[in-house]
């Protein structure tokens, strides 16, 4: 081979075989990335603090040792230590089962709405109508309806999760494409196999959109709906730190809340996009 040849050849040849990207690409992006918001919201909470010298706001260093306490004790020893898992059981309790509720009846009140006209004409108006009324309205009645107690609090979150769940399975329905009709049709499929063969597959992705609204809203209803005289939960711990002033613990309760919501709604996703590979809007 010749002189110039040579540098041709291995022009070719690292043509042929293309760069590897680095690792560190994906590495900041899946990890240091989303982190960066947090820091900086953290780096604010210290430097207002400081600058300001309130004594009601504690540090993030004081909030990190009242959530230990709170979950391990050993530091204040106080009526909040170690109480956190059982806190967090019945708020847990409360939320999934409002939750289950809520799309035990909304998805199928949904799919009825979004198919019957005639189901649409006689529930929707009410359902418009009482859509925007506040949880925090529906307050005393609950207590009043459930009496002082976890029904209560149950009915508040299962009241604030079931409007998303049904209007996003309508709106699921009522976006059907004809033409999958008309497919199907010309496949034979009629009835209740057309409904349960091209509705329901095809809604789903708004489906899952309602449950994913109705799951964020269900925790951030949990403080609400513990206010109703319930003794132990998130919400009821909240509440008796803002009785005492304890600023600290309110913090606490707030990061455990958002913690648990960020989690629980990642495994949404997770099964969101193992379900729905198909759909082109699974990847949420």
């Amino acid at each position: 081979m010749s002189t110039l040849e040579a540098p041709s050849a291995r022009l070719n040849a690292n043509a042929g075989s293309p760069r590897q990207p680095g690792r560190f690409k994906p590495l900041f992006f899946t990890w240091a990335l989303p982190a960066l918001l947090p820091i900086g919201l953290l780096v604010a909470w210290e430097l207002a603090v400081r600058l300001t010298g309130t004594m009601l706001v504690p540090r993030p260093e004081e909030a990190a040792l009242m959530l230990w306490d709170f979950a391990f004790g050993g530091i204040y020893d106080d009526a909040f230590s170690e109480t956190l898992f059982t806190h967090w059981i019945k708020s847990m309790s409360r939320v999934y089962g409002a939750f289950a509720l809520a799309a035990l009846v909304g998805i199928p009140l949904g799919l009825v709405i979004g198919k019957n006209a005639t189901a649409r004409r006689f529930i929707d108006p009410t359902l418009q109508m009482l859509r925007p009324v506040p949880v925090t309205a529906w307050l005393p009645l609950s207590m009043i309806f459930f009496g002082v107690g976890p029904n209560a609090a149950v009915f508040l979150v299962f009241l604030g999760c079931v409007f998303p769940i049904v209007i996003n399975t309508t709106f699921g329905v009522r976006s059907v494409e004809g033409r999958l009709f008309e497919a199907a049709a010309m496949l034979g499929c009629q009835g209740p196999q057309m409904f349960r063969q091209v509705v329901l597959p095809a809604a789903m992705p708004s489906i899952f959109n309602g449950l994913r609204l109705g799951h964020g809203i269900a925790w951030f209803l949990i403080v609400v709906g513990e206010m109703t005289g319930v003794p132990q939960g998130l919400g009821a711990a909240i509440m008796d730190a803002r009785m005492l002033s304890r600023t600290d613990v309110v913090i606490a309760g707030m990061v455990v809340i958002g913690f648990t919501g960020f989690v629980t709604d990642r495994i949404l996703v997770a099964i969101n996009n193992r379900l729905l590979r198909w759909s082109p809007q699974h990847n949420v």
